[in-house]
């Protein structure tokens, strides 16, 4: 749980991940809100103020130092995304 200056705590899920032998802790805000849509010439990533800061969350999470190029999140309709969503994969590459 997370506290921000005069608020209630924000309720989070966390999971963790290991590759390489480098731990990530991935958080979602309890009400986050994502959903992803193709339009065939765009992807939309559609969020709440919840869902935008737990995907921010997510990327700070795989730029880390130290975190091993290739890794990655997939987010999926009803795993991390609004049902209906189309999945979404996050991943570090650090090749140029």
């Amino acid at each position: 749980m997370t506290f921000e200056p005069n608020s209630a705590p924000i309720e989070s899920t966390h999971v963790t991940a290991l590759t390489d032998g480098v731990t990530q802790v991935f958080t979602w805000e309890e009400d986050a809100r994502i959903e992803v849509r193709n339009l065939g010439s765009e992807i939309v990533i559609e969020a709440n103020a919840a869902g935008l800061r737990t995907l921010a969350g997510h990327l700070l999470v795989l730029a880390k130092d130290g975190v091993p190029d290739g890794s990655h999140l997939h987010l999926e309709d009803s795993n991390g995304l609004e049902d209906g969503s189309v999945g979404l994969v996050l991943e570090r590459s650090d090749a140029e």
